[in-house]
């Protein structure tokens, strides 16, 4: 028997409208003592049952898992990993020689909320960001092996920085499954790309700037480009490949210096055009002459909850300012938030805030969001957490 989650009087509204997280506010009793992580069920308060999920500390109490009842065993895991590598499939994501990189789950996006998992080559890198799917780790692993028949040769787990902080848990980043595997390249669009799992942000790329990447190819011919918060520099391989005269790499991760000169190696032998710097964003803005004509703002999250979202505001305000201050004439600003408690309005208002104070007129040229393998759940708007504008500065 599963232990019971019972909502308050019309709480149930929400899960009614699929939406997949129930709020500590909304329960008004627990019956049982389940640990955090474990499977529990959802019932209204006219004991109706109405969902099953992971429960968890925190202001999120239950990540709704299926609202159908199901046993959370092998064949749920298959079903869902089945379902998620289907959706890849139909964007021509899978199997493809020129493109190795994609994500297969994208949590609540695929019905699993708190997991993620990214594919390099034949290596899946798992990430969990609830401990229900932590505990359920090797599970979700077996099960990706089979799903994906053969092409996942390896399975790494990263996981250490995501999952909350106050967990009582022991973790270490390893591989659940396999090891390294020599001789494997991470492609997007043929490009080279380099990738760290083990030491690097995220799960080793940001794949979810990949159609953005490839816009930027199409802008850049001719262009001096600047590459803010560059991490392993793919705006900057892009720039390169689409004809850029002069790209400049910046961040203030050694690290990431390194992996974007190790890219553009691989990728551009000898090419003099790039240069990359160690040095904070700001600083370097405030220092730079204005030659670029193309600059990339793709900062950190300045907000990962909403008592920080007045002071991230203040940040991509004065960053976007900066830039505006500094570009040419005709030049094109690639400028992105990825903080999900920060709206497409408040960011579309901050950023021509930036516009105004820097006296530049702007005018919009693209919209930008994550690709199609980081789906949103129409129920769960939440996960639109990736927004970007290209601008023309005048």
């Amino acid at each position: 028997m599963r232990n019971k989650v019972i909502l308050k009087k019309g709480k149930e509204e929400s899960l009614q409208r699929f939406h997949p997280w129930v709020f500590s506010g909304a329960i008004a009793s627990i019956d049982g003592d389940p640990e955090e992580g474990d499977v529990v069920d959802v019932y209204t308060s006219r004991n109706e049952w109405i969902a099953v999920g992971h429960i968890q500390v925190g202001s999120i109490a239950v990540r709704v898992l299926s609202f159908t009842p199901v046993s959370i065993d092998a064949d749920f895991w298959i079903g869902r990993l089945y379902n998620a590598r289907m959706v890849r499939c139909a964007l021509g994501l899978v199997g493809r020689k020129d493109h190795t990189v994609y994500r297969l789950v994208h949590g609540e996006g695929d019905g699993l909320p708190g997991l993620i998992i990214d594919i390099y080559g034949h290596t899946a890198v798992i990430q969990a960001h609830s401990i229900g799917m932590h505990r359920s780790r090797f599970e979700i692993a077996e099960a990706l092996k089979k799903v994906m028949d053969g092409q996942v040769q390896a399975v790494y787990y990263k996981s250490e920085t995501t999952l909350p902080d106050k967990a009582p848990i022991e973790l270490n980043d390893c591989y659940l499954d396999g090891g390294p595997i020599n001789g494997d390249e991470w492609l997007e669009y043929g490009m080279k790309m380099p990738v760290d799992w083990i030491s690097g942000q995220k799960t080793g790329l940001f794949i979810d700037q990949r159609e953005n990447r490839a816009l930027l190819e199409k802008m850049s011919e001719g262009r001096t480009v600047l590459n803010m918060f560059c991490y392993t520099g793919g705006f900057s391989l892009a720039a390169l490949r689409g004809g850029a005269k002069l790209v400049h790499s910046v961040d203030s991760s050694a690290r990431a210096i390194e992996l974007t000169r190790n890219g553009v190696e691989n990728n551009f032998p000898g090419d003099m055009r790039h240069e990359a710097f160690v040095m904070d964003a700001f600083q370097y803005l405030d220092n730079m002459n204005p030659v670029y004509d193309l600059i990339v703002l793709d900062p950190p999250a300045f907000a990962k909850h909403k008592d920080a979202l007045k002071r991230a505001l203040i940040g991509y305000r004065r960053l976007n300012e900066k830039a505006f201050q500094k570009i040419r004439p005709g030049g094109l600003l690639f400028t992105f938030s990825c903080s999900q408690v920060v709206t497409k309005e408040q960011f579309r208002t901050t950023v021509f805030t930036s516009a105004a104070l820097a006296g530049r007129n702007v005018r919009i040229l693209h919209q930008l969001h994550q690709p199609a393998d980081h789906p949103v759940d129409i129920f769960h708007p939440e996960g639109e957490y990736l927004k970007g504008l290209v601008l023309y500065v005048e």
